[in-house]
């Protein structure tokens, strides 16, 4: 009697013991995909499959339309297109929460001085390498103006410099004149190797142009405050991106500093390069994509899911 129930009692345990350890195989698979799966989020279906974007027309809007067209995975994708501010503020609420957000990105800008961001890899080269903002003028600004084109055609920046004197007034109501006249003053050793050898101008108008994108508007009022205490009568006027090339090509303003190439630019730059006198670039290393906030877990467009 004592053999026969040890015995039953060492199969039941044996039983139990088996039957456990299925269960725990089970459960351990189970929460090994549940840790995958957090690990990198079904962050498309929480961002309900949008690429949060900025103004219709712009370059960087048409290069995202053109990714959701190449990418498979992009399939019923949305981009929803707005105003640089509305996306700036949708950013903002997302790390705010730790939310997951792709945004239309480029720099340089100071959202990535503000903000942790890294650009997803672009494995279809859809958004290019790299981009260079350019310096352009009317055509006979160089005969007319020949100081005031050395200075425009001498100015450089690095994205560093732009992005941190940018980020610096984010969110102030401190306006573009008084950060660029800051900035001149506090690198006096840079303006003047611009404007070294050049004569001090008498009044002589010039009128420039630019978009109303922050980096443009920063150079710009440099620009326009460099020419200014170099003696020149400066006007600074903010358009969109298709009337800029036209007032240059058509000799209504005399230079801007605002044009991205060659993806974001360069459908209006083909139309009218040959009406307008290209410096070159001043800002080198520039980039645009798609940006997610470093507390994602992906690092390319492709790591993005279909919509099902």
């Amino acid at each position: 009697m004592f053999n026969f129930n040890f015995m039953r009692f060492m199969l039941v345990g044996i039983l139990f013991s088996s039957l456990f350890a299925a269960g725990c195989s089970v459960n351990m698979t189970e929460a090994d995909d549940i840790s995958e799966n957090a690990g990198s989020g079904d962050y498309s279906q929480e961002m309900d499959y949008t690429i949060t974007g900025v103004e219709l027309g712009a370059g960087q809007t048409e290069a995202i339309n053109d990714a959701i067209e190449a990418y498979d995975n992009l399939d019923e994708w949305e981009q929803k297109t707005s105003s640089a501010a509305a996306m700036l503020a949708e950013l903002d609420e997302a790390f705010e929460d730790e939310a997951p957000i792709a945004v239309a990105a480029w720099s340089p800008h100071f959202k990535f001085a503000q903000y942790d961001l890294k650009y997803l890899e672009d494995t279809e080269g859809i958004f290019g390498e790299e981009e260079t903002v350019r310096t352009i003028a009317r055509t006979d600004l160089e005969k007319d103006l020949p100081h005031a084109y050395a200075i425009l055609d001498r100015i450089q920046f690095e994205p560093e410099m732009i992005e941190e004197a940018v980020a610096q007034n984010a969110g102030t109501d401190t306006d573009y004149t008084e950060i660029a006249r800051e900035w001149v003053n506090e690198n006096a050793d840079t303006v003047e190797e611009w404007t070294a050898g050049t004569a001090p101008a008498e009044g002589e108008p010039v009128k420039l142009v630019t978009t109303h994108w922050d980096d443009s508007m920063f150079t710009a009022n440099v620009a326009a405050v460099v020419l200014s205490e170099h003696g020149f009568d400066v006007t600074l006027s903010a358009v969109d991106t298709l009337a800029l090339f036209e007032t240059i090509a058509a000799g209504d303003a005399d230079a801007s500093l605002s044009p991205w190439l060659p993806v974001t630019d360069g459908t209006y730059y083909n139309e009218y390069a040959d009406q307008i006198d290209d410096l070159g670039p001043h800002t080198e290393g520039a980039k645009i994509g798609i940006a997610v906030p470093e507390y994602m877990d992906i690092d390319s467009i492709e790591d993005l899911n279909p919509k099902e």
